[in-house]
């Protein structure tokens, strides 16, 4: 091995909040259908979203600063998160309650998947929380701590005192690098675990193939019920601006479609099956 994949390979083994929040939203079950052709169309979905997004952007001003567009951005997508947990919760439910009893031991021992896509989220956010009360000195501060001399006298009590008050404030420098470190990874955490976590949504496919195909269009037009009262984002023609709210939510609606029908004319998997009326053909 070459020192390069060497230091490759200690990289890699580093932690990285990036992989762990993909390694944790995403789906992993060994037996769920993945069908490379639905991948990649929701690839090139997303791909031609983010392109026209882009466009849109730097074609019309936007409406208000980029702080607000950007502040925007984020609360719109912790609304994203809470509609498809809220709504993977009630899918999930009624999964394991509507199924015929074999299929809902199969159903609740799925479940686990689902829990810690979900569970990223709080504790991503309760991290970087936790991190920025640190920093702000709201567990623990300067003041708190008060004169001490940890020499125990032995180069006099005024030296030792401002010998423990400099060590003192080197340890809170160092705790403040760290907690600034820190908070920049359960940011980046928190980021991709919600990206991630949405395309997915929240891993709900170990459940079922159907729940993604089933919650995404859910997902999209609630967003769009959002948009409408918020505002558009760009100084951009009303025509323009109904186009591409329309197109997401329309492209999605058809691809959920064209999925549902993939899974069926080639799995078999069909609403019987995910209700235990009648097998899918495996």
């Amino acid at each position: 091995m070459t020192t390069r994949q060497r230091l490759n390979a200690q990289v890699g083994a580093l932690p990285n909040p990036l992989v762990a929040a993909r390694a944790m939203t995403s789906p992993s079950t060994p037996d769920r259908i993945e069908d490379p052709v639905i991948a990649r169309g929701q690839r090139i979905r997303t791909a031609l979203g983010l392109v026209g997004v882009t466009w849109l952007l730097l074609a019309y001003p936007l409406s208000d600063g980029r702080q607000d567009f950007v502040l925007g951005k984020l609360e719109e997508l912790l609304i994203g998160c809470a509609i498809v947990v809220v709504a993977g919760v009630v899918a999930v439910a009624l999964c394991v309650l509507s199924a015929r009893p074999p299929l809902r031991r199969v159903y609740a021992r799925r479940v686990a998947g689902p829990l810690k896509a979900l569970g990223t989220l709080p504790l991503g956010v309760g991290v970087a929380w936790l991190m920025l009360a640190a920093r702000r000195g709201d567990i623990i501060s300067m003041s708190d701590v008060g004169p001490h001399d940890i020499t125990f006298g032995l180069f006099g009590g005024t030296l030792g005192t401002i010998f423990t008050g400099l060590l003192v404030g080197l340890l809170f420098v160092a705790a403040a690098l760290v907690c600034v470190a820190v908070l920049v990874a359960a940011l980046l955490f928190t980021l991709t675990a919600a990206y991630t976590g949405l395309n997915s949504c929240f891993r709900t496919g170990e459940v079922h193939e159907l729940l993604p195909a089933l919650l995404s269009p859910l997902l999209v037009w609630s967003l769009y019920a959002f948009q409408l009262f918020a505002g558009p984002d760009v100084a951009a023609p009303p025509v323009v601006l109904h186009t591409f709210s329309l197109a997401g939510p329309l492209s999605v609606s058809a691809l959920s479609l064209w999925e549902i029908r993939r899974l069926r004319t080639r799995y078999g998997i069909t609403f019987g099956s995910l209700l235990g009326r009648w097998p899918q053909a495996r």
